[in-house]
């Protein structure tokens, strides 16, 4: 048993290094400041903020140690020095993720919260891989961590007396307390601590996300159900009208946030969109429903609700309706553009789901076309807007019309890199050299000036899209539609709103007159709008019912909001509502100025009313999401589903799976395959391909499989798939070769000839496959042409010598 000096002892080693830990997370603190610091705050401005951040960590560290404390007792008696050397393994990994969550703050002006819960490891990992570069210089002050926690604590075991620091702790935490007491500020998001910060959010989100568990049982309606009649067509009295269904684009701009256009905050740095907005139907009060990417296609083309963590990542999409299925039911031909990889945020599956004709993204543009520069760390989102719009131009002619044609693009976005950044950069000092009229404040610009430049080419680039454009003949019967998915993020937000505010523009050659409304609305009025204008003026199939969240967008022109508008910050969060004139937000209630700006009020009452409307949504968010009660299936002749597992394939599935990732999964796979398991090596391409319908390896596999038991049709089916997906992909033509051959189709080998030149497909087994059909369609001359050009790179390869030989 321990005596009393000993146990005096144990307690004051935990004094010093609960002290040790509080040291660093003001050092912290201190960094943050630096990083952030802006010339428009005043020193003392600057001190309050770094007091008050002092403070909060103080409470925070004063938590920590008493919930780590009875740990620290057991483990101690468990093994003499065990509680101190665990409590220091603890303690350094707790400042590794402060600094962690500071360093993304710093980046982002956000505190990381409960979002992180809506992310796979694999999209955080590429987030962030795309912000930073991996390197030992990067890592250096993480490993130096720990060695100064110890030396600190080293240091105030031999130097400090224990006094001091209880008598030091004891008057800070009364300062910190009689300020959280008296001061309704003092917890505000901009003097949390960063850890409390993750862990108070989660700990909320877990909380909200069981008061809106309902009863489903008993319940079997479709809430959002109504008939086409209820959605009024307001966009008919601004177009005059041709014979054939109008194109439509749709372009969504990364980033593209309404305090950057027009008059408002950090104007001055789109010139052309502007300009559009005087040639064009334009809301500048407008609101995406989501604080991030993930939000935007369900809500602009589908007027779709959240589901948990976004409507994309339900595990099974809801039988649904949107522009992409209704209007390709009605003879458009669809297609979505993008720069990165379509498996980001699990796009591809709603896009496959609504039945879209071509996905271009960034397995499909071809040599000709440069990607975004890559960090230190190798790594690249993709193509940048200039890129993608060049891409899009090149490819139209050989899409039939009407079309569907839907960019996204994503050149405004950390890290910021696009093609002649440098010119971009001095444009940038030279507009503020200028003397002419910015709204940004001078200094901000010059602290951010490569989001500003970016934001000068996002808007050029989208000028000469439209400038090529306007010179095809088919301009003149096209609506384009223009938005931004989110605010962009790395320049401070001046309110709750600001998130969710983005610019709505409707242009095309077949507008009677521009106008611009100052009334509210959201994306989920878009497809409504839009749909109902198509299916009023032109030959549609009947649409009886439709499915819709949102209304139609409203077009009056003053100041007004007649929807309610529930909005959802990140993954997992839908704690923001719009109601006539008001922001809810985080249970605060916000008056929304004419301008977008808002402010802070007190209304009890009012507040109620949101928040019972708030939690209704939420309520019935979850309903139709988990019950697959948005739409009916009986009445959705749009869309083919996915395949359906069977109670038994669920089974099989996850025994075979667990704690595999969907690259091993296809591993396993391959196996099953090359052991004739087909049966099981199907099952499991399939279950890949749900999932990831990008995933190229496992849908060839599956058509490989499909083939060697003779399902040629199927196969075949697998293959073109894969080839519209990954058209430069070699063993994609080599697959589709073997399948020709094998079921006697190899006439069909002289068109995708013809596609591996176009591709430029040098892979010499895939032309030593061509130059094989070739010979047995006796198309002797393109054989030999196709087989001399492999011998130039390989002369000495005795398989191909040979068959020149026979073909003599």
């Amino acid at each position: 048993m321990k005596t009393f000096p000993q146990i005096k002892k144990k307690l004051l080693d935990y004094s010093f290094l609960c002290t040790s830990l509080l040291v660093l997370f003001w050092l912290s603190s201190l960094f943050e400041l630096i990083e952030i610091y802006s010339k428009e705050r005043s020193f003392f401005e600057h001190l309050q903020v770094l007091v008050f951040k002092w403070m909060n960590d103080f409470i925070t560290v004063f938590i920590i140690a008493l919930f780590f404390m009875p740990f620290y007792i057991i483990a101690d008696k468990v093994k003499n020095k065990l509680g101190l050397y665990l409590v220091k393994v603890v303690f350094v990994i707790l400042i590794f993720i402060q600094l962690g969550l500071v360093k993304y703050s710093t980046t982002t002006l956000l505190n990381l919260g409960a979002d992180i819960l809506g992310y796979s490891f694999d999209d955080i990992f590429l987030t962030v891989k795309s912000s930073e570069s991996f390197s030992v210089v990067n890592f250096l002050p993480l490993l130096l961590v720990p060695l100064v926690f110890i030396l600190l604590y080293r240091l105030l075991k031999r130097r400090v007396a224990i006094k001091n620091i209880v008598v030091f702790g004891s008057f800070v935490f009364l300062i910190s307390v009689g300020f959280g007491l008296l001061y309704s500020q003092f917890f505000k998001n901009d003097y949390q601590n960063k850890l409390s910060f993750l862990t108070v959010d989660i700990v909320k989100y877990q909380i909200r996300k069981s008061q809106v568990q309902t009863n489903l049982d008993g319940r079997s309606d479709y809430p959002y159900l109504k008939s086409t009649q209820n959605i009024k067509d307001v966009l008919s009295p601004y177009f005059s009208l041709k014979k054939e269904k109008p194109n439509v684009v749709i372009v969504v701009l990364e980033g593209l946030g309404g305090e950057f256009v027009g008059d408002n905050s950090y104007a001055g740095f789109t010139p052309y969109l502007d300009a559009l907005s005087k040639e064009s139907l334009y809301w500048p009060n407008f609101l995406s429903t989501t604080g991030r990417s993930f939000g935007v296609l369900p809500a602009l083309l589908g007027s779709l609700p959240y589901g948990e963590k976004g409507f994309l990542e339900l595990p099974e999409l809801p039988s649904h309706l949107s522009l992409i299925s209704v209007l390709k039911a009605n003879g458009y031909t669809t297609s979505f553009y993008a720069g990165h990889q379509s498996s980001f945020d699990k796009k591809i599956g709603f896009l496959n789901y609504n039945g879209i004709d071509y996905v271009v993204d960034e397995n499909n543009f071809g040599e000709e076309f440069e990607k975004s520069k890559a960090n230190s760390g190798g790594y690249s989102w993709g193509y940048p807007d200039a890129e993608i719009y060049k891409k899009t131009l090149s490819v139209l002619n050989e899409r039939k019309q009407p079309r569907l044609d839907i960019l996204v693009t994503l050149s405004n976005h950390e890290p910021f890199e696009f093609p002649e950044k440098k010119a971009y950069l001095v444009k940038v000092d030279s507009m503020l050299n200028s003397g002419q009229n910015i709204n940004a404040d001078r200094a901000n610009i010059a602290a951010n000036k490569e989001i500003y430049a970016s934001l000068l080419y996002t808007d050029q680039s989208l000028a000469k899209f439209m400038q090529g454009y306007a010179k095809r003949p088919e301009y003149n019967n096209t609506i384009f539609i223009i938005t931004g998915d989110h605010r962009l993020i790395p320049i401070a937000q001046k309110d709750q709103l600001c998130r969710y505010h983005v610019p709505m523009y409707i242009y095309s050659p077949m507008l009677k007159r521009a106008k611009t409304f100052k009334s509210v609305s959201s994306h989920l009025n878009v497809a409504p709008s839009l749909l109902s204008f198509l299916m009023n003026n032109y030959r549609f199939n009947p649409l009886e019912k439709t499915a819709w969240v949102g209304k139609e967008i409203d077009t009056v022109a003053a100041f007004r909001n007649v929807h309610e508008i529930p909005l959802m910050k990140y993954k997992g969060m839908i704690n923001d509502f719009v109601y006539k004139e008001y922001l809810y937000a985080d249970e605060k209630l916000y008056k929304i100025k004419e301008n977008f700006g808002t402010y802070k009020i007190e209304n009890d009452s009012l507040s109620a009313i949101i928040d019972a409307k708030l939690k209704a949504y939420k309520k019935q968010n979850a309903y139709v999401t988990k019950r697959d009660k948005i739409f009916p299936d009986s009445l959705n002749i749009y869309v083919v589903r996915n395949h359906k597992f069977t109670q038994e394939e669920k089974q099989k599935i996850e025994t075979i799976t667990k704690g595999y990732n969907f690259d091993e999964v296809f591993n396993i796979a391959r196996e099953k395959a090359f052991s004739k398991d087909f049966e099981t090596a199907i099952l499991l391409c399939t279950y890949i391909l749900n999932n990831l319908p990008n995933h190229v390896d496992a849908r060839v596999l599956k058509g490989r499989v499909l083939a060697w038991n003779s399902k040629y049709k199927e196969a075949e089916g697998e293959f073109v798939k894969a080839l519209e997906r990954s058209p430069f992909y070699d063993d994609v033509y080599s697959a589709l070769l073997d399948l020709y051959w094998w079921s006697g189709q190899d006439i069909k080998s002289k068109s995708l000839g013809v596609r591996a030149k176009k591709n430029k497909i040098s892979n010499a087994e895939v032309g030593f496959k061509l130059a094989k059909a070739y010979a047995r369609i006796n198309e002797k001359t393109l054989a030999l042409q196709t087989i001399d050009s492999i011998l130039k790179i390989h002369p000495n390869n005795t398989a191909y010598i040979n068959f020149k030989e026979s073909l003599k």
